[in-house]
């Protein structure tokens, strides 16, 4: 790992990881080698982000994971909260959101406008009106699987968020599977667009579907990207032998 010298661990977490499955091909200790960047604005194009910072270590049978909001940055999809007027139906939806331990995610009047924009009034209309009736019952996250539109990945400013992203409220990516095969395309090998946090893992997008989420989700279940200071939006993930 030569090649490395220069890519540590963030601080607190592991630079390798054993990860399980069904599939032997997936099993065995990964490393995860997070690359830091500069600060990626709406200016920046992913394709040129990943080839000046993640090519140079790429080697045959790595795949590269990306957090999903450089992604959704770089394609526009993050908007300075003083930019966005929330509707009456935002601030009063954003109210009933249970509060997450990790980031704000719809509990704004900001992420819910934009969650509104994104899915339409009637998706979020009906997903609000199904999760009501479950949640008497304990059943979570029926409103996110009603609405779709992957409106799970829309947060908004946070303190410990990089700066001028913690005054900043963001969509999700548009499109990250084609995302995904399109920068596999560009550096030869597999893509992976993750929305991760110290709560858990959600894969967006992949350059290969037969990539298993379940991997994916193992292999960063620690959140070896860090959230902050850390500015590593982008780590190779490596079979070690």
């Amino acid at each position: 790992m030569e090649e490395f010298t220069n890519l540590k661990p963030n601080e607190g977490k592991n630079l390798i990881i054993e990860v399980n499955e069904e599939e032997g091909k997936w099993n065995g200790k990964w490393a995860r080698f997070p690359i830091k960047t500069h600060v990626i604005t709406k200016e920046d194009k992913i394709e040129e982000v990943v080839k000046e910072y993640a090519s140079k270590y790429l080697k045959e049978g790595d795949i590269l994971f990306i957090s999903e909001r450089v992604v959704a940055i770089c394609q526009g999809r993050a908007y300075p909260i003083k930019e966005i007027n929330p509707s009456f139906l935002a601030k009063f939806l954003s109210k009933f959101v249970s509060k997450s331990p990790y980031g704000i995610g719809l509990k704004s009047p900001w992420t819910m406008e934009l969650a509104i924009r994104e899915a339409g009034i009637f998706r979020i209309i009906i997903g609000s009106f199904f999760a009501l009736l479950t949640k008497p019952f304990g059943i979570r996250g029926v409103f996110y699987k009603v609405v779709g539109k992957n409106i799970n990945a829309i947060d908004g400013p946070c303190s410990y968020t990089l700066p001028p992203y913690n005054e900043y409220a963001k969509l999700g990516p548009a499109n990250p599977n084609e995302v995904a095969k399109n920068l596999k395309s560009i550096l030869n090998c597999e893509a992976v667009i993750i929305d991760a946090n110290d709560l858990g893992v959600n894969v967006l997008g992949k350059s290969d579907k037969k990539i298993p989420d379940s991997f994916c989700k193992k292999v960063f279940r620690d959140n070896p990207l860090g959230q902050s200071k850390e500015q590593t939006p982008l780590a190779i993930v490596r079979k070690i032998d």
